[in-house]
């Protein structure tokens, strides 16, 4: 009896110390702070200024400390409405570096800028809201089509159904929402789990349509789809890119080759920026890398 109990009571210790280190964590600012300055709609102009992260482990002895250092001296200045792609050797940072932006972690060196404001002096809440995001993961709930497109920004009973309909047709959902029979009001399953991939990636980008905020952050949309998925995945991201400054975490490079401006990192530094052609005219890292996977595919 004794080894049967064993595993689900491994299991609940495992989910009990995970509930508790959830509630025991810090909370974030409050919305409310009102010594924090609002921001109704950015502009979407981004700067690094010598930023730098590394992970906290102060169990790590001292001899061990340069180990944990993500990023170093990022100096980056991104106009509003620019398409910059982040690309390099996985480990590289970029996806660190990225997810600075919205605070999903504090610059442990320089500055972070937003329409030249600390991004720490805004409003934790209101900074979120100027962003849109679409993931290789898509967060989905078992809910209608509607809802899960307009959630966080309004009350299901709220949904702008003008708003709405547009960011259906800028995903290539219509055709897709035609055939069913309750429409947009058709509940997906747990986590869309009647949904293909590809329709997943589109209704994510929806809801970023939907949401109409003027930074958008993309963690590569396409890259577990098949070909047609990936085509139409495809064409409502560069519908939505349109006016948006957009940061693109890259990881099959052919997504990325009419990107404004591409940044290389590797080890958590800057060693290449241009664009797709100036970067192969290069010969460097970013063109390795394209070497690599261009043959891979062929």
């Amino acid at each position: 009896h004794l080894a049967d109990v064993n595993q689900p009571l491994q299991r609940g210790l495992i989910a009990a110390e995970l509930i508790f280190g959830l509630m025991d964590q810090q909370p974030e600012e409050s919305i409310q702070d009102q010594s924090l300055l609002p921001i109704a709609s950015a502009k979407g102009k981004i700067e690094f200024r010598g930023v730098g992260f590394s992970y906290q482990q102060p169990q790590l002895e001292e001899a061990m400390q340069e180990n944990r250092e993500v990023l170093r001296d990022i100096d980056i200045t991104i106009s509003p409405g620019e398409v910059v792609a982040f690309v390099g050797p996985s480990g590289s940072g970029k996806t660190t570096l990225v997810n600075l932006v919205p605070r999903f972690y504090s610059p442990t060196q320089g500055v972070i800028y937003l329409d030249d404001e600390p991004i720490n002096t805004y409003r934790l809440a209101d900074l979120r809201r100027q962003m849109g995001f679409v993931s290789q993961d898509v967060i989905l709930f078992n809910d209608t089509i509607a809802a899960n497109i307009a959630y966080g920004t309004v009350y299901p009973k709220d949904i702008d159904r003008i708003r709405l309909s547009e960011a259906i047709q800028a995903a290539n959902l219509s055709e897709m929402i035609r055939d069913l029979p309750q429409g947009v009001d058709t509940v997906i399953g747990h986590n869309g789990n009647r949904l293909s991939g590809g329709q997943r990636q589109r209704l994510a980008i929806a809801r970023a349509v939907y949401k109409n905020a003027p930074i958008l952050i993309l963690d590569e949309a396409t890259s577990s789809l098949d070909s047609e998925s990936e085509r139409q995945v495809q064409g409502a991201l560069e519908s939505l890119m349109q006016g948006r400054t957009t940061l693109v975490i890259a990881h099959r490079l052919s997504t990325i080759e009419n990107a404004d401006r591409i940044v290389v990192l590797e080890h958590g530094h800057v060693i290449e920026v241009g664009t797709h052609r100036d970067l192969i005219l290069q010969n460097g890292l970013y063109a390795s890398l394209h070497r690599i996977q261009f043959s891979t595919r062929t």
